[in-house]
């Protein structure tokens, strides 16, 4: 169940990479917002992936329920309400406003993972 899988972890420092330019370069309204929402949860997936060796389906439907869960905390204020505005860095990771969108773009993100891995799955079988 534990081990350390490089290809992943790869794949986790370029989409950290990616987001932290996205996050400090772009400032449009497409972007940043909805395609960075896709990524991260790409992102947490390929860190989870990087240290677990679980069925993909399992860790991606997680990944997804806990962007779901952060999501669901925002539209309560969570960050103000535990008084973490203070923590910029985690302040801005946790995000602070609900938005239907951003499932939407938890789900593109974890619809992609599905599809890549199904499709690396077919072609490693044969």
């Amino acid at each position: 169940m534990l081990s350390f899988n490089q290809k992943y972890f790869s794949c986790t420092l370029l989409l950290f990479c990616i987001e932290v330019l996205i996050a400090v370069f772009i400032t449009d309204g497409f972007i940043r917002p909805f395609i960075g929402d896709v990524l991260v949860v790409i992102l947490i997936y390929c860190f989870a992936r990087t240290f677990f060796r679980v069925n993909y389906y399992i860790i991606a439907l997680l990944v997804f329920a806990f962007a779901c869960m952060i999501e669901t905390l925002q539209y309560f204020n969570f960050v103000k309400v535990l008084r973490l505005e203070r923590y910029k860095i985690l302040a801005i990771a946790l995000g602070s406003t609900f938005d239907w969108r951003d499932i939407m773009a938890y789900a593109l993100g974890t619809t992609i993972i599905i599809f890549l891995e199904n499709k690396t799955n077919i072609k490693a079988k044969t």
